[in-house]
């Protein structure tokens, strides 16, 4: 095991992860509840649990793991044995269980899910942000996530040493090829989003030529997004930028080519592979079940 990754920002806020686990294990229960568990194992049967790693990757989720195991047996003791960021390898115990067990049985898919799902996020972020280390460039995600789990997947991508991009239509304004066909061109938009847009909010234009480019920086762009350049387009873009904005490169990116792309210069890539691709972590529970 190594230390969490320094790009850990925060954690995620408690009622967060209370709604997220409630809905999830809502929508298991469904209208009668674990009918396997109570059908085979005694209503006073404690057990004992770890979570193991079957492969090495980055951890991501502990929080929403315990949450759902304390959900269903408030007296569960929960021992994290990893933290979130943390890279393990294959074998890794991640957390130990004990309490009920009905209640660990009901709890374990909920838990497991989260866990995996999260984990493989920041596990393959972190593959990313390791292509890339060499340079100044950081990897962010974008709003290509999962309906109804972006700010949890986002967070697994701050686990994985990788950086977010707007959480929502609401946190930013990003003038993407179509505002920018409806508002009459690249200047005629970013006009239009300066004087709507309060002092706080950032505008960021996306443009796909170096002609388009020099209108944006000419119109003061404050964020460019250069989509689906080829690295040499790339720095061409970045010696024509001279640092007068921040540039990002999307469109496209994948293990094999990200190097490359951080290396023509620009500030960060947007990765929707990290969010939308990312294969589960696996992760097990392994327990022994005592009976009362």
């Amino acid at each position: 095991m190594t230390e969490p990754s320094a790009a850990l920002a925060a954690a995620l806020p408690p009622p967060l992860i209370h709604e997220a686990v409630e809905r999830a294990l809502e929508e298991d229960f469904g209208r009668a509840g674990d009918i396997t568990s109570a059908a085979t194992i005694p209503a006073d049967a404690q057990a004992e649990a770890v979570i193991a790693a079957r492969q090495p990757g980055v951890i991501a989720g502990l929080a929403l793991a315990e949450a759902a195991f304390r959900r269903m047996d408030a007296s569960c003791a929960f021992q994290a044995l990893a933290t979130d960021g943390e890279r393990v390898d294959a074998g890794a115990v991640v957390a130990r269980i004990s309490g009920n067990a009905r209640a660990v049985l009901s709890a374990e898919r909920v838990a497991l899910n989260f866990l995996g799902h999260l984990s493989g996020i920041a596990t393959l972020t972190r593959r990313y942000a390791d292509a890339i280390a060499h340079t100044p460039a950081r990897i962010t995600c974008t709003r290509k996530t999962t309906p109804g789990l972006r700010a949890l997947e986002k967070y697994a991508v701050r686990c994985g040493g990788g950086r977010n991009h707007r959480y929502g239509l609401d946190d930013a304004i990003l003038i993407k090829d179509n505002h920018i066909a409806l508002a009459g061109g690249v200047a005629a938009a970013i006009g239009r989003a300066r004087t709507a847009a309060g002092h706080l909010v950032k505008i960021e234009v996306e443009v796909d030529t170096l002609d388009q480019l020099g209108e944006a920086l000419s119109a003061g762009a404050e964020v460019v997004l250069l989509d689906n350049m080829p690295p040499a387009l790339l720095s061409e873009a970045v010696a024509l930028t001279g640092g007068a904005a921040v540039l990002e490169a999307s469109g496209g990116v994948t293990l094999e080519s990200v190097a490359a792309i951080a290396e023509t210069g620009v500030d960060t890539i947007s990765s929707g592979a990290i969010t939308h691709s990312a294969p589960a972590l696996d992760l097990g529970l392994d327990m022994t079940v005592h009976p009362a």
